[in-house]
């Protein structure tokens, strides 16, 4: 199969402009406002945690833990950003002698992802000021970033529209209902998520578009991949959760057995792997879109790579 003929939706691109420029948002003056974090309550929600799953941790080390979880996915956060600006300012290139609605929402949204780097950054400083020394993050943001950028463009808008997607899902299906998150905590991710929305919009624009310029080989390819990137996030995953783990084991306060610290280690995993690549996977809206973007054998080959991850 040769490439297709692409027409660009200008007035979806015009609907993100719209939308940008209305809901635009500061730092100080919208979001934190003066304010520290609570840490008398929890960060992120047991449904995104899982932390509740480990009945032998008390009240108080469970909320500890869910801070934890809370600070490395404000961090992940940031670094994924690294990779996603850096593309969607690649992926402008193919509007600058073109549709110029587009390439405006384009630069609406790189501008956007520079202020959630800063925020983050921000965030991290303001609960590093507040927790016990000893928490690691341990990748390095434009390593990950340039590793991302290395594989075709269509795996890493495909991994960006994902990432875009369960944010927003997050938001809405957990952070949202729970009212025992603290305050600024939970607003990061309400400014974060009216943001992304239109973010994951045009995630869907400039796929489908890439996705349009390939041939078939390209496109397999392509598929290749993307398995190859969300094995390496996995393989992040997993050494930031071991780090998590450990930083808990020596602020927590008590001596855990070898048993119960294997259970914290494998639910930090877990969680984790929800957050950043089941949850997303599970999306119907990214479900859909993957399934019209590849074929019956190209999906199953996803599935097979995504299984040991899902169980």
């Amino acid at each position: 199969m040769q490439p297709t003929t692409y027409q660009t939706d200008t007035q979806k691109y015009a609907k993100c402009i719209e939308v940008s420029k209305r809901i635009r948002w500061d730092i100080d003056q919208d979001l934190i406002r003066g304010r520290q974090f609570d840490f008398n309550q929890k960060f992120l929600p047991d449904g995104l945690s899982l932390v509740n799953e480990l009945e032998f941790l008390n009240s108080d080390e469970q909320r500890l833990l869910s801070q934890i979880q809370g600070r490395s996915y404000a961090n992940i956060f940031g670094l994924v950003e690294r990779f996603i600006n850096a593309k969607v300012l690649e992926v402008s290139r193919e509007h600058w002698l073109g549709d110029q609605t587009a390439l405006e929402a384009l630069i609406r949204f790189s501008d956007e992802e520079l202020k959630h780097q800063e925020m983050f950054r921000r965030i991290e400083n303001m609960i590093g000021d507040e927790m016990p020394a000893g928490y690691r993050f341990m990748p390095e943001p434009n390593d990950v970033a340039a590793a991302v950028l290395s594989k075709s463009t269509w795996a890493v808008l495909a991994l960006t529209c994902h990432i875009e997607l369960f944010t927003q899902a997050h938001y809405r299906q957990s952070i949202a209902p729970d009212p025992g998150l603290s305050g600024l905590f939970k607003d990061i991710f309400l400014y974060h998520w009216r943001e992304e929305s239109q973010h994951a919009i045009l995630d869907e624009l400039e796929w489908t578009r890439e996705h349009a310029s390939l041939d078939t080989e390209e496109r397999d390819q392509a598929v290749n991949d993307l398995i190859e990137l969300v094995a390496a996030i996995d393989g992040i995953l997993q050494i930031q959760s071991e780090a998590d783990a450990d930083y808990f084991f020596g602020i927590c306060g008590r001596t855990l057995d070898e048993n119960q610290k294997k259970n914290v280690k494998e639910v930090l995993l877990k969680a984790y792997r929800w957050q950043y690549i089941v949850s997303g996977v599970q999306e119907p809206r990214f479900n859909a879109l993957l399934g019209n973007l590849t074929t019956e054998a190209q999906g199953e080959r996803i599935g097979k790579a995504l299984a040991p991850i899902f169980n």
